[in-house]
């Protein structure tokens, strides 16, 4: 029995962990399947599912779907908030928020093959997430937002925006834990960022409220640095 195997599969999926990372967002006026494929077209790496009012029976629906598209161009697929559902969809992970599960019981729904992110807004959010394993952590606001108001219904609104400089502390902190910047990221504003060492730039109200998704993310994805998908 080959014990390495599944750090090796999670491994390699990190390792397509860079350039835009996608947000199908359920406010979003368009058909989450059809964004996805927009999204995938324009040169996202990795495509996150965040449809937190869709049942569990649509979501799952939804993120097969996505998956097999996801495959066929070699990028990632996450789903926000549900291992359950990421496990049964056979997506590469999930993506937590400071108020889901903790990151191993995450890991215990999903297996050790699959990767686990945390959204982080300040330094012992990200000190607590890399801690506990956390795969790679998104960070932000990087720019002011209108998408995300406050991590969750009830909690302390998110900080001020952090800009680029406050990222590259960001990314300084988490050492070799990859850092996905996200918060009110554009095509205009996206090209510092990897130069902050941001692995991802990610982006939801940006792609998911364009007329058109795909030229959008094509422009978002360029301005970062990202190109087309990578291999899994």
């Amino acid at each position: 029995m080959d014990l390495g195997g599944p750090q090796r599969v999670r491994a390699r999926r990190l390792s397509g962990m860079r350039g835009l990372y996608a947000i199908v967002d359920g406010s979003s006026p368009h058909d989450p399947i059809a964004l996805v494929s927009a999204f995938l077209r324009g040169g996202a790496q990795v495509v996150q599912l965040r449809l937190k009012q869709a049942g569990a029976r649509e979501l799952l629906r939804v993120a097969r779907e996505a998956g097999a598209l996801c495959i066929a161009r070699g990028a990632l697929l996450l789903v926000n908030d549900r291992p359950d559902v990421a496990r049964l969809a056979d997506a590469d992970g999930v993506h937590l928020g400071q108020d889901d599960l903790p990151i191993a019981d995450a890991r215990a729904v999903l297996g050790e093959d699959a990767l686990v992110g945390v959204s982080t807004h300040s330094d012992a959010e990200i000190d607590a997430a890399v801690a506990a394993g956390a795969d790679y952590i998104g960070f932000g606001p990087i720019f002011a937002t209108a998408t995300k108001k406050s991590t969750a219904p009830g909690a302390a609104p998110l900080p001020p925006p952090h800009g680029p400089g406050g990222l590259a502390l960001a990314v300084q902190r988490a050492g070799k834990v990859p850092v996905v910047a996200i918060g009110g990221i554009t095509a205009a504003n996206a090209a510092g960022l990897s130069q902050a060492g941001a692995a991802c730039a990610a982006a939801i109200g940006e792609l998911c409220l364009a007329p058109d998704p795909e030229a959008r993310a094509r422009a978002l994805a360029s301005a970062f640095g990202g190109g087309g998908a990578g291999g899994r």
